[in-house]
């Protein structure tokens, strides 16, 4: 008999037996299971139901009294009635927990006679007298003979609880599990259907963890799941989750599909409908597959009233425990797979079925058979069969593979193509496997031989079908036809001349929007599919075909049942014999509608560009022509003594381009000469306009006398209220001859470069925020005392403006040019447009003085 401190033990049959958790007597603990089997009495009250769940032992709970209500109630005749049922139900609870604690006795007791080699009699007085000694009850004490004699996963469950407990009474709750889960599979071993286990697992093994209804899925050949028992759950909620069909996502499927556990905190967060979803929704559930030998026979479902929370190692080691036990249960109740031990030729009905299935196929077929490890687990598939169509990729005859293990014979299974992975997934949750173009890697002199092939891989009972089809070169071409007619949207046919005979493709049947079932249309009856307005060149058509027998091509629109119509181009060549006459016309129909329409909106998008292009060229003539009026090229000299005044402006390489760049130089009443240049954000028509209003108001302004400074500011209130948005940058100034001073000031405005002998240099900048952003400013003003000889430059940011360049760089670049010397001021004006590297393309105003 184990111990604590050598579990796995077993008993042997010279030793004397004692327990293997000792423990003190417990004063009023007495069970009708620490009893021998004669004592038990067949009915029990409901108030003296034994405890199973605290390690076997019955504690006689006294019945509560009645509520005043309640007494009222019984003494009705629907009272009477209902107390009743409740104590047959009690009653019956009581005997099933008696029979399935006498269950447990008796098998440890027949562990006794095997082992004492004694009598019945012999080993009912060792069992009693040693639970006396012990001072634990019987049913304690059978669940620990029997841990000790199965070795199974039960034992390890239990030996697993007292190494992880630490504490007084761990080896009191180690025995507390043992005796649920022994009591849990001896009441499902005595049970008559998969419904008893369910409720026997859920009495005596679920409840004590909390759970309150249990469910056993059966998964079907199909990865269909079948409710083969439950308990805690309305009647007509299992009525309703009776059957799963394949492919409906609930709990149980995933953890059939994963081929592991599954937990869910609650039901309704996970988001996956299963029984008793509507009851419980925020309930936690678990569901673990239950399956042997690398099969899962089924699922079982444990089910929380609350939110789950994490588990200890210990608990979900019993309930992988309960799972094996439920999978036994259902694998004895289906067709047990074949044994590791069995012979592998051993033949069985539905095996011989399958090899008969796979001699009938014309493609390469192999039936497979589990092979078990030594602990029960999948190791391999054993080759059972090979069908007569069989084709070794390495080229191996049918003999050196039938029989073999499958790695053996295929080793590189398990590499890149997952073939073993994708037969062992089959074969433990029963859903087909199909792939088209998988790659098979054969060794041939330990030189990996790669093939090409369609592959199924089907279960049958016990046995899995794995069926591939190489594909050679006849059938890679054949698939790359196939392919080309689909994407290419064309259909074949042919048509023979002297029995009338057509056979068309599945695509010409789509094209033509018939069933292949109908009979194809033939050549000479092709104008009656088609729009009446192609008969003629329908009938050019066939005439060069049918009566000068030469290939001829036609375009025309089918008319289909559907109401729908389709651009066609039907193509076809004339077959001829020796004697040149006409045997048969092959051919082929292509869907041209996508070009048809293409060619179509094609046409129609260059007709509109072409038009847009006119507009746009029309309104750019417009636009230069408008600011050519206003402001040409150069400009006559202006009559003022002691200066020389000259301008430049140079329009916008491209006409699109044409922007808001403008300048004026007007002498004033005042005889002070007015220079002013201004650049208006954006280009085109709407920019010239907006130039021509900025450049009239400033000229009506300065009549005024006002300085520089005044006149933008109330060209700024011009901008931001009599126009439409507009925003732009400016430079004023007012030179009076007399005193040869220049009063200037800017609104966002490069700063005027004045050159004085070899020096140039720009003027400091004054504040002054850009036209038309704000309603109200105030700008900024300076006034420079010329010389004689001095020359002072205004222009926009199309000379100096680069796109790889920052400002600063850009009119650094300019005072160098502006140093260069030049004979009169026109010279110096060309020169700088002729220097300057400006690669915006944007037009360019510049104004020169000089004081003489």
């Amino acid at each position: 008999m184990s111990t604590p401190d050598n579990p796995a033990q077993p008993i042997r049959q010279d030793e004397p037996l004692t327990p293997a958790h000792p423990a003190p007597s417990r004063p009023g603990e007495a069970s009708a299971a620490a009893h021998s089997p004669e004592d038990v009495p067949r009915q029990r009250s409901a108030s003296h139901i034994p405890s199973l769940a605290s390690g076997g032992g019955s504690q006689t709970v006294p019945a509560t009294p009645p509520a005043p209500e309640a007494a009222h109630a019984e003494e009705t005749g629907v009272g009477r009635l209902a107390a009743t049922v409740e104590r047959l139900r009690g009653e019956i609870r009581a005997a099933q927990a008696a029979a399935d604690g006498r269950a447990l006795i008796e098998l440890a007791k027949g562990i006794l006679i095997e082992r004492l080699q004694c009598g019945p009699a012999a080993a009912a007085q060792q069992l009693t007298m040693l639970a006396d000694e012990s001072g634990v009850s019987q049913l304690e004490l059978a669940a620990d003979i029997i841990n000790q004699a199965a070795h199974d996963h039960v034992t390890d469950v239990a030996t697993d609880f007292v190494r992880r407990t630490s504490g007084e009474g761990a080896a009191e709750d180690a025995t507390a599990v043992g005796v649920r889960l022994r009591t849990a599979e001896s009441g499902a071993l005595a049970a008559g259907d998969t419904q008893a286990v369910a409720e026997s697992l859920l009495e005596h093994a679920l409840t004590p963890l909390g759970a309150d209804a249990v469910a056993v899925w059966t998964a079907g050949s199909d990865a269909s799941l079948s409710l083969s028992g439950h308990a805690g759950f309305p009647v007509d909620e299992a009525g309703r989750w009776h059957y799963v069909p394949p492919g409906v996502s609930t709990l149980a499927r995933q953890a059939l599909i994963e081929r592991r556990a599954v937990r869910v905190t609650s039901l309704s967060a996970a988001g996956l409908p299963s029984i008793g979803g509507t009851h419980s929704p925020e309930g936690g559930r678990v569901a673990v597959p239950a399956g042997t030998g690398g099969r899962i026979h089924g699922i079982l479902e444990i089910c929380w009233p609350g939110p789950l929370q994490p588990q200890p190692p210990q608990i979900e080691r019993q309930i992988e425990a309960l799972a094996e036990l439920c999978a036994h249960t259902l694998e004895g109740r289906s067709v047990s797979a074949a044994s590791p031990a069995a012979d592998p030729w051993t033949t069985r009905s539905d095996l011989s079925e399958l090899v008969d299935l796979a001699d009938g196929l014309y493609d390469p077929a192999l039936v497979l058979v589990p092979f078990l490890g030594p602990e029960g687990s999948l190791a391999d598939f054993r080759i059972h069969h090979v069908n007569s169509h069989f084709i070794d990729p390495a080229g191996r005859p049918r003999s050196a593979v039938n029989g073999a293990l499958l790695l053996e014979a295929y080793p590189m299974a398990v590499g890149g193509s997952e073939l073993f992975e994708r037969i062992e997934r089959v074969y433990a949750t029963g859903e087909p496997f199909r792939a088209q173009r998988m790659t098979l890697t054969a060794l041939v002199d330990q030189v990996p031989l790669d093939a090409v092939a369609d592959i199924s891989v089907s279960r049958h009972g016990s046995s899995v079908l794995l069926i591939w089809r190489v594909e050679d070169d006849t059938a890679r071409l054949a698939n790359l036809l196939q392919h080309a007619q689909r994407l290419g949207r064309i259909g074949g046919f042919e048509q023979n001349v002297a029995t009338g005979e057509i056979v068309w493709n599945d695509e010409l049947f789509d094209l033509y929007g018939r069933s292949p079932s109908t009979r194809p249309v033939p050549l000479e009856a092709l104008a009656t599919h088609a729009h009446p307005d192609d008969a003629v060149a329908i009938g050019r058509f066939l005439r060069a075909v049918l009566h000068h027998r030469r290939p001829a091509s036609a375009a025309f629109r089918l008319q289909r049942p559907d109401g729908v119509t389709r651009h066609i181009r039907v193509i076809a060549e004339p077959v001829l014999d020796a004697d040149h006459r006409l045997l048969a016309i092959r051919g082929a129909y292509q869907d041209i509608s996508a070009q048809h329409w293409t060619e179509v909106a094609l046409a129609a998008t260059r007709d509109q560009l072409a038009q847009t292009e006119q507009q746009a060229a029309e309104r750019n003539r417009l636009t230069l022509q408008l600011q050519h009026a206003i402001m040409p090229p150069t400009q006559a000299p202006l009559d003022s003594p002691g200066l020389r005044i000259a301008v430049r402006y140079r329009p916008a390489e491209s006409e699109s381009m044409v922007g808001g760049d403008w300048y004026d130089a007007v002498v004033l009443p005042s005889k002070q000469v007015m220079l002013c240049v201004g650049d208006v954000a954006g280009h085109g028509i709407e920019a010239a306009t907006s130039m021509v209003v900025l450049r009239n108001a400033m000229r009506g302004l300065a009549v005024t006398g006002a300085g520089p400074a005044q006149l933008l500011s109330w060209l700024n209130i011009v901008a931001h209220y009599l126009t439409e948005h507009v925003t732009a940058t400016a430079v004023c100034g007012l030179y009076d001859p007399q005193k040869r001073t220049l009063r200037w000031a800017r609104a966002g405005h490069l700063p005027p470069v004045l050159v004085r002998g070899q020096k140039a240099s720009a003027l400091r900048p004054v504040g002054g925020i850009l036209l038309g952003a704000l309603s109200e400013t105030v700008y900024e003003e300076e006034e420079l005392q010329m010389d004689s000889g001095d020359t002072l430059l205004m222009y926009t940011d199309g000379l100096v403006e680069r796109r790889d360049e920052s400002v600063q760089d850009s009119l650094a670049q300019l005072l160098t040019n502006a140093r260069l010397p030049a004979t009169t001021l026109e010279q110096r004006l060309d020169g700088l447009l002729t220097h300057s590297k400006s690669d915006t393309d944007d037009d360019t105003c510049l104004i020169g003085i000089q004081v003489v």
